[in-house]
């Protein structure tokens, strides 16, 4: 009797001792970013225990709007909008720092993530379904486009050499580089990338997103064509990258096209649209 107790007893000791190992590893990923990627969510339930990747049912079709009786709707109807309101409301304080710190309204900033965060959930419907709808958060890229606001890391490392340049036509003005400056032997493409990828704290994908628009905003200021106050064309150079950005008199609203709610925007019209809308007004103000 004693010796089956023994063998009881350590036998269930292990099992907690395992599932403590088990935890403290996910927690030590999750610190470290291990979880940040845009693979296959079946692959990240299967890993908590939720199931197996053929065990697990298909994730239900997507509707296109939020009120399933419909096939077409605006894309503030659309379930992919209410998770980015969501989001978007639980960043608002970092949003409003980064809106202090650079001078751009938080709404403009707002302004450019919106295009991307549906572009992203509509690509990507399972991963929409299944994580980011229930948890109603942002998705981070960590691919080729880098973070909620989709910056490349090439883009990124444009940004901090123009904002370190007072010669070049997109230099910003001082102070901008002290924003992103590097810790003194800080390996810099790695800093770069989880800055721009850290799920936890979004802080530095929302400045260098501010700086790319300050840096817009002196190029085409310097040209003679101010763009503050014209968020079509904001987004529209947000989403082309610099190397498209040609000031000029009448630019055009483009961009990616977006399909949501059963419509097709460009990247500039719909970060655009929400910019003049009611939606989250009184969070982010212009």
């Amino acid at each position: 009797m004693k010796k089956w107790m023994k063998v009881t007893g350590l036998s269930v000791g292990g099992i907690f001792a395992l599932i403590g190992i088990g935890f403290t590893a996910v927690f030590i990923g999750m610190q470290f970013g291990a979880f940040n990627v845009r693979g296959s969510i079946l692959e990240r339930n299967a890993f908590f225990g939720t199931g197996t990747t053929t065990a697990l049912a298909p994730a239900p079709p997507a509707q296109p709007c939020a009120d399933a009786s419909k096939t077409v709707c605006k894309w503030n109807e659309t379930p992919e909008w209410a998770v980015v309101a969501g989001g978007l409301t639980k960043d608002a304080s970092v949003i409003q720092k980064v809106a202090k710190e650079t001078q751009v309204s938080p709404r403009l900033i707002a302004s450019v993530v919106v295009p991307e965060q549906i572009r992203f959930f509509t690509s990507e419907r399972e991963i929409f379904k299944r994580y980011f709808e229930p948890l109603k958060i942002l998705g981070s890229l960590s691919q080729f486009s880098l973070g909620v606001s989709g910056i490349k890391q090439e883009t990124a490392g444009d940004i901090e050499k123009y904002a370190n340049d007072p010669k070049s036509p997109f230099y910003p003005g001082d102070g901008y580089a002290t924003l992103i400056a590097y810790a003194p032997g800080a390996p810099h493409d790695t800093e770069l990338y989880n800055r721009l990828t850290d799920a936890k704290n979004h802080y530095y994908s929302y400045l260098y997103t501010a700086i790319y628009i300050k840096e817009i905003e002196a190029q085409w200021g310097r040209a003679g064509f101010p763009v503050e106050g014209k968020p079509e064309v904001v987004g529209t150079l947000f989403n082309i990258g610099f190397q498209a950005s040609s000031p000029k008199a009448n630019p055009q609203t483009a961009g990616a096209t977006i399909t949501t709610g059963g419509t097709q925007y460009s990247f500039g019209e719909l970060g655009a649209d929400f910019f003049n809308s009611l939606e989250l007004r009184d969070t982010f103000l212009f």
